[in-house]
């Protein structure tokens, strides 16, 4: 019986370090999904880095009050998965989003977004953010516009004056 409970424990103790170490954690409802489309699911979450695991309720619960966020107990109902992601903050809202769009089995209920608890319309904001590669080109952009416009002013003067002096 002791083995048990210290086995309880542990998992606990995983979930809770899993809640603080994530960038992003996404729970999901996955009721109603066919095996092959978890596997799919899986899957992208794999690839981008993302570890997709089902807990029981009652365990996440606790490791959700250890890890200060209570708030999620809310949303522990039912089958429920998270995905955890420690390097990427919206892949996870994104991929999970765009696969429920797909699968309207797939229902997205809440979120730990940097620590603080997410409303399902708050990770939906999340997944409709762009990647961080184009949040990077989107500044990119934006920095070298002044440039370009200047550049493209000298080269007007510059063909001004060479009409003039024709």
């Amino acid at each position: 019986m002791n083995n048990v409970i210290e086995q309880k424990k542990q998992i606990v103790e995983e979930i809770a370090d899993k809640f603080k170490a994530s960038k992003t954690a996404v729970v999901v409802d996955y009721r109603g999904l066919t095996v092959g489309e978890v596997t799919e699911l899986r899957k992208q979450l794999r690839e981008a880095g993302i570890e997709f695991k089902v807990y029981k309720n009652t365990l996440t619960r606790r490791a959700a009050e250890i890890a200060e966020l209570s708030g999620l107990n809310d949303s522990l109902t039912g089958p429920n998965a998270i995905a955890f992601s420690t390097e990427d903050v919206v892949a996870p809202a994104k991929i999970l989003n765009d696969f429920a769009k797909k699968h309207e089995a797939l229902e997205i209920k809440a979120g730990v977004i940097e620590g603080n608890i997410a409303t399902l319309e708050e990770v939906k904001a999340l997944a409709e953010l762009p990647s961080r590669e184009g949040l990077l080109s989107m500044l990119l952009s934006v920095l070298q516009a002044p440039i370009r416009n200047l550049a493209l002013a000298a080269k007007a003067v510059a063909d001004q004056k060479e009409e003039q002096g024709a």
